[in-house]
């Protein structure tokens, strides 16, 4: 691997974390059809650090309240509690992401890459994302969420331990189907990130410890870690605007298109 290499997976990485198109499943394709190799689990942990750096940086404000919520004789008022909720639903929807991933994580590594799951997967969720565009009411904003909202999203983003299904994608889309507008779908999506993030990068160390990292390639690292960043920062900021004025439709056309050259690539291989 060489530095264009890693940059090249970083920005992939942190483009393909945030918006709703599966950023596995582009690289499970990527590696399928042209020859490209992930660096390792050192260097996947290193792109993911990548990301969760931007959201913790975009949502600074956001972890702060939430932290500052949660100390004795604060969040009292409606923005405390409002914070104070929103930490323990996000606590909440993250319990059955971990726990699946955790189960199915063998299953990840080897039974779920194939580049058809992949494409079936692409596709199947690009529909459900249209389909929620046009069935969503759009009329709640994150103040209005509930524990019924942030369990149902949580019990979705659990899903995402397959390839192609993204977990922007399928929380967002859960998001548009109880109610929320695309804003507070995308902002839910992006918070519920970070646990999910940190908790896979946790989990992941006892194995970078065992297998040990390269020391010649620290500097590899630190560019695709922040490519992972500057990109996820960018697409986070983007998103977030873009969908204030425009829908989902893009990525869910997106989703059936890429996934219509793969079924069109496997049959005429």
């Amino acid at each position: 691997m060489n530095l264009l290499y890693a940059i090249l997976l970083g920005v992939l990485q942190g483009a393909t974390e945030f918006l709703p198109v599966s950023s596995s499943g582009h690289l499970i394709l990527a590696e399928h059809f042209l020859g490209f190799s992930e660096g390792g689990l050192a260097f996947d942990v290193a792109l993911h650090l990548g990301t969760l750096t931007a959201i913790l940086i975009y949502f600074r404000k956001d972890f702060l309240l939430m932290a500052a919520a949660l100390l004795p004789g604060r969040g009292s008022d409606a923005e405390g509690a409002l914070h104070r909720r929103l930490f323990f639903f996000l606590a909440l929807a993250t319990v059955p992401g971990a726990l699946c991933g955790l189960l199915l994580e063998k299953s990840a590594e080897t039974l779920f890459r194939s580049p058809i799951l992949v494409a079936t997967t692409m596709a199947g969720v690009g529909l459900l994302l249209l389909w929620g565009e046009r069935a969503g009411r759009r009329s709640r904003d994150i103040r209005m969420l509930t524990l019924t909202d942030a369990l149902l999203i949580g019990l979705s983003q659990a899903l995402a331990v397959v390839p192609g299904v993204s977990r922007s994608g399928i929380t967002m889309t859960t998001g548009l189907f109880l109610g929320l507008n695309r804003e507070a779908a995308a902002r839910f999506s992006f918070l519920l990130s970070a646990p999910i993030i940190f908790g896979a990068g946790l989990h992941s160390l006892p194995k970078i410890i065992k297998q040990g990292a390269d020391g010649g390639e620290g500097g590899l690292y630190l560019a695709g870690f922040l490519a992972a960043a500057l990109s996820g920062y960018a697409v986070i900021a983007w998103l977030l605007k873009f969908v204030r004025t425009r829908s989902f439709d893009i990525f869910a056309y997106y989703r059936l298109a890429l996934a219509g050259l793969v079924y069109l690539s496997l049959l005429m291989s």
